[in-house]
């Protein structure tokens, strides 16, 4: 049986920013990068590094107004900024060629990231993000919406548990497959205590917006037409997203391959949006087969 470990944090520079990430150790080993999405945090990956640490020297990062991550000044999220946050990480640490796991927004970044930079990368695992999370509209309609959702978000304060379990219990609600050790375990990372003793997430309310003029569809397929790394897309059988495609288990095949060059597509039956969570053993078959084939 494997032993334990446990990761160490480090911080880094990114535009002014300080960001966290976790280090889980084994620096002679092929760099592997973990990727979290959107409102997550660098310990959505524990369990899937604690699996895979003998084999890869393990890299977590917490997005900027993400878990231990700095806000930003203002309200600026968007996928230049996070992009570059990664390119500073790889970059810094010398990760390059590098394999990254990556889900949901963060599977956005990495399809990005390595389109940009093809040359660093050895191969790419995307739970979830394969899709366009920009809508085709006017840029009067996308300025009006982002103004509007700014105003909004600038009044919202950030919500207050009483308990811990408090939080654990929305925690469960956003994703029923959650165990209630890793409901726990990821509320515990992924909240602070107040002053007054409740408890709120880490994340800054503003992440909900995206700038309104960043990356659209077009520019992403074409980034992700670049990409010659081996690709795996992996979906979840029952998330909310609908990207299973049609058939049966390995056999589901969607349009999500047709932007890249060299590109699989897997669905992971009995799993949501997290299949990292909802089926870890599954989804660590599917990893290592494709790492090895590879």
């Amino acid at each position: 049986m494997m032993s334990k470990a446990s990761p160490t944090s480090h911080s880094y520079f990114s535009q002014r920013l300080r960001l966290h990430y976790l280090d889980w150790g084994n620096d002679d080993a092929p760099p592997l990068l973990l990727v979290h999405g959107s409102r997550d945090h660098c310990h959505n990956w524990d369990w899937l590094a604690q699996e895979l640490r003998d084999e890869y020297h393990i890299v977590a990062p917490d997005f900027r107004g993400h878990g231990d991550s700095e806000w930003v000044r203002g309200a600026s999220y968007g996928y230049s900024a996070y992009i570059y946050d990664l390119a500073q990480l790889v970059h810094q640490q010398n990760l390059s060629p590098v394999s990254i796991i990556a889900h949901s927004l963060g599977g956005g970044v990495a399809l990005r990231y390595a389109g940009i930079y093809p040359e660093h990368i050895r191969r790419i695992i995307v739970i979830e993000g394969a899709g366009n999370w920009h809508h085709d509209a006017e840029p009067h309609v996308k300025m009006r919406q982002w103004i509007e959702g700014s105003r909004t978000a600038s009044g919202r304060l950030p919500r207050r548990y009483d308990s811990l379990d408090d939080a654990l219990h929305r925690m469960q609600a956003a994703n029923g497959h959650l165990r209630e050790d890793q409901a726990r375990h990821l509320t515990i990372h992924g909240s602070n205590r107040n002053e007054d003793g409740s408890y709120s997430w880490k994340f800054d309310n503003y992440t909900r917006l995206m700038a309104p003029f960043d990356m659209g569809p077009d520019e992403s397929r074409l980034l992700w037409n670049r990409i010659d790394a081996p690709l795996l897309l992996v979906s979840g059988g029952e998330s909310w997203m609908g990207q299973g495609g049609k058939g049966e288990g390995d056999k589901k095949k969607s349009d999500l391959t047709e932007p890249f060059r060299n590109a699989t597509h897997v669905t992971i039956p009995n799993a949501g949006h997290w299949v990292h969570h909802d089926q870890l053993d599954a989804f660590l078959t599917k990893t290592r087969e494709f790492f090895v084939d590879t």
